[in-house]
């Protein structure tokens, strides 16, 4: 058998190579750029995610979506192993003030602080600056009226800690079971 032969033998399927160059991005990739790349139609890069993110949903990877950008991370159920693995502290909690401020922006994104402040009746820089730090939120561009107050929303690392694949994975909130009864 020759070299060429051998090497059309081992030929990768487009799946593996897609799961190959989501292993080596560094962030999030558009399915766009992914077909693109894999020379391939959008359509198809999507059936070959899903057909992969059902692959992972037994096992320590996952396709963390945000928008038409999608990425491969860790299972957020192994993240205690990773931790320890990486040397990593164990992560501060999140306050409740920081916690109600994190779950206003999720639901409501983009939001201003002014309006966080309004909602919440008390001043929320602390919790903001601390949300900011960690990556969880992030500045979305600034609202058009007087003093042009930043738009906040979330990051993909806040999905990331929250294992949520998307913003649509989010709980409903309470008072919508309230309204049906």
């Amino acid at each position: 058998m020759t070299i060429e032969t051998q090497a059309e033998k081992f030929e990768l399927s487009h799946a593996a190579l897609l799961e190959s160059v989501l292993f080596v991005a560094s962030g999030p990739v558009s399915t766009s750029r992914l077909a693109k790349t894999l020379e391939i139609s959008i359509g198809a890069v999507e059936t070959l995610l899903y057909d992969l993110a059902e692959t992972y949903a037994e096992r320590g990877l996952r396709l963390q979506w945000t928008g038409s950008a999608v990425q491969l991370t860790t299972a957020p159920e192994a993240s205690d192993a990773v931790e320890r693995f990486l040397g990593l502290e164990v992560t501060a909690r999140i306050s409740q003030a920081a916690l109600e401020v994190l779950a206003m922006v999720a639901y409501m994104q983009p939001i201003t602080r002014p309006q966080i402040d309004q909602i919440r009746g008390v001043n929320s820089d602390g919790a903001l600056r601390t949300l900011l730090s960690k990556g969880l939120l992030e500045e979305n561009g600034r609202l058009d009226t007087p003093g042009r107050p930043i738009l906040y929303g979330t990051t993909p690392q806040f999905l990331q800690h929250f294992g949520l694949g998307s913003l649509a994975e989010l709980p409903p909130l309470g008072n919508e079971d309230a309204e049906t009864e």
